[in-house]
């Protein structure tokens, strides 16, 4: 982490402020702790001159308070379950059900695999078996092409779920939001890579 931090991580009240404040805050700490520069290979087998590891947000533990808190609050009234591709998705789908029980709503969490697993159900979803047509968003920690969190898309419109959006934290502007789009699916990122870079300067300074 760098040595430049605008508030204290561990004493800032992120289940208490109000959700704009803790949305600034969560942007400082994907500044301090998940975005790098210099020269790297995505997975998507493009390179870029900057990395978003997402997970050293949602796994930090106030991170995952403040993704939970943030991401609920953009969710639609009828959102019944929240889901993701493993793994980036897992702590960003389990934070968002959490903060929503602690909050007296009941947003259940669905972790998709890449391959149906080789014993018991071989499902490709885990989680709560929901009624049929029931209402899924999917989370991302970061978007580039689209292409890993529509494979989720798929896998759920196969059990039955109605899946009509993607939520991203980062959309790093790179086609994601055009593809999903040109697919019928509505999205919203919480930040863009020009709201990282843009803080992550003034942080350095």
């Amino acid at each position: 982490m760098t040595n430049v931090t605008k508030f204290d991580v561990k004493t800032f009240p992120w289940s208490t402020v109000e959700i704009e404040q803790v949305r600034d805050r969560l942007l400082d700490l994907f500044c301090l702790d998940a975005y790098r520069e210099g020269d790297f290979l995505l997975s998507s087998g493009q390179r870029s001159p900057y990395y978003i590891n997402g997970k050293q947000v949602t796994l930090h533990p106030q991170g995952a308070l403040a993704v939970g808190r943030v991401l609920l609050a953009l969710l639609e009234s009828d959102t019944v379950a929240v889901a993701g591709l493993t793994l980036g998705a897992d702590p960003i789908v389990t934070a968002t059900s959490v903060v929503a029980a602690y909050e007296g709503q009941s947003i259940a969490a669905l972790i998709v695999r890449k391959e149906a697993k080789g014993h018991g159900t071989q499902a490709y979803i885990e989680g709560l078996t929901l009624p049929e047509g029931s209402r899924v968003v999917v989370l991302e920690d970061v978007v580039t092409t689209g292409q890993s969190a529509m494979k989720a898309v798929e896998r759920l419109r196969e059990a039955g779920y109605l899946v009509d959006e993607v939520i991203s934290l980062v959309d790093r502007q790179q086609g994601g939001a055009e593809f999903y789009r040109q697919q019928g699916l509505k999205f919203r990122a919480v930040y863009t890579i020009s709201d990282l870079q843009t803080r992550w300067q003034e942080l350095q300074g």
